[in-house]
């Protein structure tokens, strides 16, 4: 079905837990391959980094829902597996960052003991006073080869109230992820339409009836000699299938985000 609606990638949806084991992600990553689609895989909700108490029981759970997640990705050849920073939690943003790369470190060992050593990826979040903002996530990625930004313009433009309506903004976010990739490796973005109050994201939207366009994107990621995948958050294929159409001439095709 994605590849008679002409998407080339997918990233597999377990914010809300898992829903396949690892039978089924060989055989989706065989059948993947085969169609050129590229899988990338967002991870539970709960399995953020950077908990004040390392090791504390909040610690060990998300820790294992990554190391499951890594061992599903490694199954079916996903990449990144894309995680949510965290929270300030009463910290200094310095001391909540130093927390999340600690932690980093020390899961990269684990799933490397375990042949699960595959590339992450951080969002960029959409609450302005909470850890995530995009300085935060390329500040984590810069510690780390196997760890990209994850680019979420929808959030952005909810945290600069409405801010990404022309092609400068784009062009500088790109800017800065592209500071802290490996050659080769695509850009990894998020985009929908959005809702947002005081500076915090509120609701995905169907494509238009808010005040983000994929226009301006497609410009700037044609300035960048870097491959991107744009993973479409919309609630609706019609929305998909626009911002689709947008990016598809001179640029990536926008794809879907799916379970």
């Amino acid at each position: 079905m994605l590849i008679e609606r002409g998407y080339d990638a997918c990233e597999i949806d377990f914010s809300d837990g898992f829903w396949m084991d690892r039978d089924y992600a060989q055989r989706l990553g065989s059948l993947a391959k085969d169609a050129g689609m590229a899988l990338s895989i967002h991870a539970p909700l709960a399995a953020f980094l950077g908990h004040v108490q390392q090791g504390g029981r909040k610690h060990q759970m998300a820790v294992g829902m990554l190391d499951h997640t890594a061992g599903l990705a490694a199954a079916c050849g996903a990449a990144p597996v894309v995680i949510h920073p965290g929270f300030l939690l009463g910290r200094s943003r310095d001391d909540a960052l130093t927390a999340v790369v600690a932690q980093l470190t020390e899961l990269r060992q684990r799933l490397a003991a375990k042949g699960r050593a595959v590339d992450f990826g951080v969002e960029v979040m959409g609450r302005v006073q909470e850890l995530g903002n995009l300085d935060d996530i390329v500040a984590i990625c810069g510690h780390f080869d196997w760890v990209r930004p994850v680019i979420d313009f929808a959030h952005m433009h909810a945290t600069s109230d409405g801010g990404f309506t022309s092609v400068g903004p784009f062009t500088a976010a790109l800017t800065a992820a592209d500071g802290v990739l490996q050659r080769g490796v695509p850009f990894h973005i998020h985009f929908s339409d959005i809702s947002f109050a005081n500076r915090n994201e509120k609701a995905h939207l169907p494509y238009g009836q808010g005040t983000l366009r994929a226009d301006p994107l497609a410009q700037a990621l044609a300035g960048f000699d870097r491959p991107a995948t744009v993973i479409s958050e919309s609630p609706d294929e019609a929305s998909n299938q626009a911002i689709r159409a947008v990016l598809k001439v001179g640029a990536p095709v926008a794809e879907r985000r799916t379970r």
